[in-house]
């Protein structure tokens, strides 16, 4: 019984840490990757380029899954409702992805989605994500879920990695806000 009980033990701590969050390898304080891609903002298509939205201010990086998944739909939604709150910070939001890069000038607009508030990306064959370190385990070629807030130096101020869509859009509004101060 004894040996029974260990094994279960080692069982769910291992299962515990496959089940954790993924950490990004870029770390705060590292220069951010610059990159420009495709992208859409309410179905038209424009090219997004990092250099020129920090100029402007902040950027909010967020790399997910892919467009029309549960996760990255609920998480896209949760960014256009606080959308106004990174504006008023003068920061810029943009959603980066590797998978179903055809389904983004729909997704782009979706009032359940992104709602036309901020820009998606694609990032066909996540070379994107792998300059960021945010590839997806479990699907190769797909960004995981990671979130950067960029600051307009171009170095990175915060780093949130969790497959888990509901915290992204706190911890990164936080962290421009704390830019602010």
């Amino acid at each position: 019984m004894n040996t029974l009980l260990k094994f279960a033990t080692f069982a769910l701590a291992g299962a515990a840490t496959l089940a954790a969050p993924a950490w990004a390898a870029l770390k705060e304080g590292a220069q951010a990757p610059d990159f420009s891609a495709p992208a859409y903002l309410a179905g038209k298509p424009f090219t997004f380029k990092l250099a020129d939205a920090l100029k402007k201010g902040p950027v909010v990086v967020y790399f997910f899954p892919a467009a029309h998944t549960p996760g990255c739909n609920l998480e896209a939604h949760l960014f256009s409702e606080a959308i106004d709150q990174f504006k008023a910070q003068h920061a810029t939001v943009i959603g980066v992805t590797a998978g179903n890069t055809s389904e983004l000038a729909a997704f782009s607009q979706e009032t359940e989605h992104c709602g036309g508030k901020f820009p998606v990306a694609a990032d066909d064959g996540a070379k994107i994500a792998k300059e960021y370190d945010a590839l997806l385990p479990m699907r190769p070629g797909w960004s995981d879920r990671t979130s950067y807030v960029i600051a307009p130096s171009g170095k990175i101020v915060h780093v949130y990695s969790n497959l888990n869509p509901k915290q992204h859009v706190r911890e990164t509004l936080d962290a421009v806000k704390a830019l602010g101060k």
